[in-house]
């Protein structure tokens, strides 16, 4: 009988703990990686800087001129940028659709501004690395041997 008693009050200890969420400690690593948001290319963007690169190293840096601007807006699978230079009397701009894992961006331009137009002529589809954290991200242009060429650098614009 004791026996029975026993298991009966474990038992019901057990199913009071596992009722009671608060009673099973969760561990600090599971917790932040509930709380971590997906990183996400949609929003607009400001373009920052470039990066050149030779045999895969960064050999400069620049930002962009002081009244230069370049613009990218990302929605659920569209992509549209114009670009700004002001010592420049051409307009730059495009639109299309693209496609964005955790290391690619493919952007697949179906029109833009008359010079952007004789580009797509000849083509219509970017491939890039992307390089995405929450506020900046880099696509960086690779060449046929898989080498780091360029890269266009953008932070988030916040409005």
């Amino acid at each position: 009988m004791k026996t029975t008693i026993y298991n009966l009050l474990l038992l019901l200890f057990v199913m009071s703990c596992t009722n009671n969420k608060s009673a099973i400690p969760i561990s600090k690593e599971v917790s932040e990686l509930n709380n971590i948001e997906q990183l996400s290319i949609e929003g607009n963007w400001e373009m920052v800087g470039f990066y050149n690169y030779k045999d895969n190293v960064l050999t400069d840096s620049f930002k962009t001129n002081i009244g230069y601007r370049q613009v990218k807006m990302f929605n659920k699978d569209k992509v549209m940028w114009s670009k700004l230079v002001p010592t420049d009397s051409i307009e730059w701009f495009g639109y299309g659709s693209y496609t964005a894992t955790d290391s690619t961006l493919t952007e697949k331009m179906e029109y833009g501004s008359s010079v952007m137009n004789k580009v797509i002529a000849e083509q219509q589809e970017f491939k890039y690395r992307l390089v995405l954290t929450q506020n900046t991200f880099s696509q960086i242009q690779i060449d046929e041997e898989g080498n780091m060429v360029y890269s266009e650098n953008y932070k988030r614009i916040n409005e």
